[in-house]
């Protein structure tokens, strides 16, 4: 008996279909340049093998599909055997009797992604693919908003303790145990403790935290040390080589906070403040709610209400500086911008000058004695106006509704890809919804 295949290949016409074409999901499918996205990707293998659960343009439509429903992992896979409109949106259709069982799926389409793509040359395929159904594109608006990463808040006390625990635990204590040796001295269970009395109690003082840090650099250090004596001794003997980025970051980690022990915070250049994440920096917004946040600082441009993304970085940058560079991007893609929406950050006498030399009109506010006309004041208040609540609405509603309130996935790459698709997926689902009021205009009410 022939063993069927997992999945079957949608072809021919079929109501369910009709219908999937005719809702927001398929005119949003309809507005991505899936070939485009998949001459990205190396060829698909071909030959002997098991063949893989989902091609290229499968790949690409989870992504974006897991970013259009805000949803886990576990729940979109789950939700894709029961689906059809799902199934039809990655060109997928599961038969009757069949269902997909692993979830491990989407964290290998991701390692996958990551490997062979770049956020900005995807983002590149979108823009020349949709800036034919962009109007205005003489304005440009932008800003710089922080997408944080899903971790606790950071203190000193717990890194340190993390790591300790980390060194002792995970692989001091497990490599003794295999290796049928002694365990060297140490304080670890009395430093343990007192560490569980100073998270019982609500709140430390500065002394107590004080002592706390003191306390667990010095067993951090002498860990370090022990670990690695048995590691020269045996060769590196139960370590892989995650293991030995770690015990990097570890080494890092016990470096600073000996620094911060005497020396202020402010001169202390690229600080780790998680373990699992030691790519993510602090990264000071000076807002009343959040003054610092954890996660990847983007400055993006915004236009026809469209949001794309000039850069993306983990540290911390003056976005006031890409002001130029935004221009020349803008004026590559769209053409040369006319009028410039953005807020008082980037009103440095470099920008205003290259503003005036290039003739465009900013919403900055005026310097010296000349007055702006009351066309200019009209003008520059309607930009503002945008700026102020059409490109801050679409942060929240890309933080709400797009899966970017909070990271999840680890890795840097990994994070990035996963903000390139919640913007691109809210970008996608405007163009539908434009699309679909055109093609069915509201009808105006008679008295």
């Amino acid at each position: 008996m022939a063993q069927l295949p997992l999945f079957k290949d949608f072809d021919g016409y079929s109501p369910k279909y009709h219908f999937f074409k005719n809702s927001l999901l398929g005119q949003v499918h309809d507005s991505i340049p899936w070939d485009d996205l998949v001459s990205c990707l190396p060829e698909e293998r071909s030959g002997r093998g098991a063949p893989s659960w989902f091609g290229a343009n499968a790949m690409f439509a989870l992504m974006f599909l897991k970013s259009y429903l805000n949803i886990s992992d576990r729940q979109l896979l789950e939700r894709y055997n029961s689906d059809w409109m799902l199934q039809y949106f990655c060109g997928k259709v599961l038969a009757e009797d069949q269902q997909i069982r692993d979830m491990t799926i989407m964290t290998r389409i991701r390692a996958y992604l990551e490997k062979h793509c770049e956020w900005e040359k995807l983002q590149e395929v979108l823009i020349n693919h949709w800036k034919h159904d962009v109007n205005n594109t003489h304005v440009l608006l932008m800003d710089a908003t922080c997408y944080e990463s899903y971790i606790r808040f950071p203190t000193d006390v717990k890194l340190l303790w993390e790591c300790c625990e980390w060194v002792f635990e995970n692989q001091l204590f497990s490599i003794c145990s295999e290796l049928g040796i002694k365990r060297p001295r140490s304080k670890y269970r009395e430093q343990k403790i007192e560490q569980m009395a100073y998270f019982r109690k609500r709140k430390n003082s500065f002394k107590e935290t004080l002592k706390r840090r003191k306390a667990l650099v010095y067993l951090l250090g002498k860990g370090i040390a022990q670990l690695q004596e048995i590691l020269d001794g045996k060769q590196g003997a139960g370590l892989d080589l995650k293991d030995f980025a770690r015990l990097a970051v570890v080494k890092k980690v016990y470096s600073q906070q000996r620094f911060l022990l005497t020396n202020p915070p402010s001169e202390l250049k690229d600080r780790i403040v998680s373990l699992h994440k030691p790519y993510l920096r602090p990264i000071v917004r000076g807002k009343e709610n959040r003054p610092v946040e954890f996660g990847a600082k983007a400055h993006i441009l915004q236009v026809d209400g469209l949001t794309f993304i000039d850069k993306l970085d983990f540290n911390a940058f003056n976005e006031c500086t890409r002001l130029k560079l935004s221009v020349a991007k803008h004026k590559r893609f769209f053409g040369p911008a006319k009028q410039l929406g953005a807020d008082r950050i980037y009103a440095t006498n470099s920008n205003r000058r290259f503003c005036t030399d290039n003739k465009i009109f900013t919403c900055f506010p005026k310097k010296g004695p000349k007055k702006q006309s009351k066309s200019e004041k009209v003008l520059s208040s309607e930009i503002s106006k945008q700026r102020a609540t059409v490109m801050e609405g679409v942060f929240g509603t890309n933080k709400d509704f797009y899966g970017l309130r909070k990271i999840r996935v680890k890795g840097e790459k990994r994070e990035k890809l996963m903000i390139f698709f919640g913007i691109m997926t809210a970008n996608a689902v405007k163009l539908a919804k434009r699309k679909r009021e055109k093609e069915n205009p509201p009808e105006r009410k008679t008295a």
